[in-house]
């Protein structure tokens, strides 16, 4: 604010007459008049400045580092007006928004050294009336004459003060304090202030966004290089700076001269950074960095940005995310994850909950696993649970059941595939690196291909299939399920020995549903739990004469086959309770004729029954003789 100039004597009287007689002349501005007042009930000593609310040298030194930035800005500014400030025996000052000086700049500060009156509160509990006071109270700047400062000490040069604000919030107020009455430029002062003030706001802000902008491109997960001819790294984020570091990249604290990627990648006239300063961009390209640590495969985007008057380019940005990265994030945007926990694995009894612990030890740590079990026994989710409680939680879990295709299928979704120049396909171990490769019917790998793993494993490597030349890291942890005896069949050479040892280094057996039946009550009732919130229908309750049925059955499918069984008699039970007659261990076979014609019906049932004739004939209610004509109609087995 410009006030007009004012008689110093007839500004003095006023000062006078208030702090004698406590009368206030209608001449006094107001702004001043209010301060006075408030100082005056304060009871803030007026002969002599009070530097008594000073910081602690070491809370001054960590307060002076959090605002560093201005500090330092702010001395860039006052250091080319050094001449003006000296013609008019101006000292500089910075102070934070709790009203403490921050820096002194130029000359001394009411006769003081920046070092008396830097880390000392100067608002207006402290030291009454002053331009700092009244800027910071009403937030506006303030020109103000030497007798209108409550201290008297302070009386003998004027000062101004402006608020720095950043985001509507004052976040710094500077302060020009002439030390002598003299007649000053009070327009010129002014504007300079104003000047410093909107470039240190302007400063602060951009700052801000550069912070920001640097946290957002942390946090991502791709590493951002500004690179500049010959490969001198400009700029890069957190992932970037961390990835150089790994290959050898040396600091700039450390060379005196900033990163060089030519330094450290092998293959960097051959990367699609060269191609980009020839003006040539590359969108989501597979790329093969070649350093002397470590070969990395990634997604790279190069764009060229501004060109010189010759039109070459004169640096590009390179946008690059590691392969494995973009595995991860696929894997949990696919639903590669666990959704199942060991503690989401029912069962209180002894048999089960020994087996669940171990499984829970197993977890914590780095050995391969394999599970056996009957079939329907919770292999899968025991996989699960493993997967979640290790320390690979983070990483997917991706499945693969051996029986389901082909030898040659098999080696292709294992190792993944080139074909041609421009098509190849990544195999399931290369998508659960850093995470969990399950491996179901492990039984039915053929001895070659689980050979072949094997080498793979231990090497922590491998190539795809019909690709020599690039070679690919893998961290993955197997967790393999076997419906058979394993090791039997590595005795008998049906199965590769290498790849056994190396799975047979933890192994869990889960007990057959039979061998456990005071878990069955609990499992059912979890089971019908599980429908009735899956499907948003009524609970329906199982009573003790139902569970008792449930209870007295061999169940030869283990869990899957009493998942069955009960979704069939939930969806097709009437009310709210599933009574005894409504349990139908065929699930949807029925005692009927059908199964004498259609075979489909016939195997379920059969299956139904672990493929024991003694239990069909009880369920079909026929005799042995006659199952055994259907067995031979079929072409099953009978036991």
């Amino acid at each position: 604010m410009i006030r007009e100039h004012r008689s110093r004597e007839k500004l003095e009287r006023y000062y006078e007459k208030f702090r004698k007689e406590g009368v206030l002349d209608p001449n006094v501005h107001p702004w001043v008049a209010e301060s006075w007042q408030r100082s005056q009930e304060l009871g803030v000593p007026a002969d002599k400045m009070n530097t008594s609310h000073r910081l602690s040298p070491e809370a001054f030194r960590e307060l002076q580092e959090k605002h560093r930035d201005a500090i330092d800005y702010l001395a860039k500014l006052s250091e080319g007006i050094r001449e003006f400030f000296q013609e008019y025996n101006l000292s500089l000052l910075l102070i934070d928004s709790d009203c403490v000086v921050l820096k002194s700049y130029s000359l001394p500060f009411y006769q003081m050294t920046p070092g008396e009156i830097e880390g000392v509160r100067v608002g207006l509990e402290e030291v009454g009336t002053s331009s700092i006071s009244v800027a910071y109270e009403h937030q506006m700047p303030f020109w103000m004459f030497g007798p209108e400062m409550w201290v008297e000490e302070c009386q003998l040069g004027d000062a101004c003060s402006a608020p720095v604000k950043i985001g509507g919030e004052c976040q710094y107020i500077i302060t020009l304090v002439s030390m002598e009455q003299v007649q000053m430029p009070q327009d010129a002062i002014i504007s300079l202030l104003l000047t410093m003030k909107t470039a240190l706001e302007a400063h602060l802000s951009e700052a801000i966004h550069t912070k920001a902008e640097e946290a957002i491109l942390d946090a991502t997960t791709f590493a951002v290089y500004h690179v500049l001819p010959g490969g001198e790294v400009a700029y890069t984020n957190k992932l970037g700076r961390e990835r150089l570091t790994r290959i050898g990249a040396k600091q700039e604290h450390e060379t005196g001269k900033r990163l060089n990627l030519n330094d450290v990648i092998l293959n960097y006239n051959h990367t699609p950074i060269v191609k980009g300063f020839r003006g040539i961009p590359s969108y989501n390209q597979e790329v093969t960095w070649i350093t002397q640590v470590k070969t990395y495969e990634d997604i790279t985007t190069v764009v060229p940005l501004e060109r010189d008057e010759e039109q070459n380019v004169k640096s590009v940005v390179v946008v690059s995310m590691p392969i494995e990265d973009l595995r991860t994030l696929v894997a949990h945007a696919a639903g590669y994850t666990a959704k199942y926990s060991l503690s989401s694995m029912v069962g209180s009894g002894a048999a089960f909950a020994s087996v669940r612990e171990k499984a829970a030890r197993v977890a914590r740590n780095k050995h391969h696993v394999l599970i056996q079990g009957e079939a329907g026994t919770g292999k899968q989710r025991m996989a699960h649970g493993i997967h979640q409680a290790s320390n690979r939680a983070a990483g997917p879990l991706i499945s693969l059941r051996c029986g389901d295709a082909t030898p040659e299928l098999l080696e292709q979704e294992l190792f993944g595939i080139v074909q041609g120049t421009e098509v190849s396909h990544q195999g399931r171990l290369e998508l659960a690196s850093g995470g969990t490769l399950f491996l179901d019917e492990i039984e039915k790998m053929p001895k070659p291909i689980a050979d072949k793993l094997a080498a793979a494993l231990q090497a922590g490597k491998t190539h795809r299939l019909g690709e020599k030349d690039v070679e690919r890291t893998i961290d993955v942890r197997i967790v393999a399920a076997c419906d058979s005896d394993l090791k039997r069949l590595t005795e008998r050479g049906l199965f590769s020995k290498a790849f056994y040892e190396i799975i047979s280094k933890s192994v869990i057996r889960v007990p057959s549903l039979r061998s456990r039946r005071e878990d069955i009550p609990e499992l059912a009732r979890h089971i019908i739990s599980e429908l009735a919130e899956q499907h948003q229908m009524p609970k329906k309750e199982l009573p003790d004469e139902t569970v008792d049925v449930l209870r007295q059955y061999d169940w030869p499918g283990n869990i899957k086959q009493l998942q069955s069984v009960l979704e069939y008699a939930f969806f097709n039970t009437k009310g709210g309770v599933i009574g005894p007659k409504d349990i139908s261990l065929m699930g949807d076979v029925k005692p009927d004729n059908k199964w004498k014609e259609d075979r489909d019906v016939f195997l379920r049932a059969w299956q139904a029954a672990g493929g024991n004739v003694s239990r069909l004939a009880n369920l079909l209610n026929v005799s042995r003789v006659t199952l055994y004509r259907y067995l031979k109609k079929y072409n099953l087995e009978k036991k």
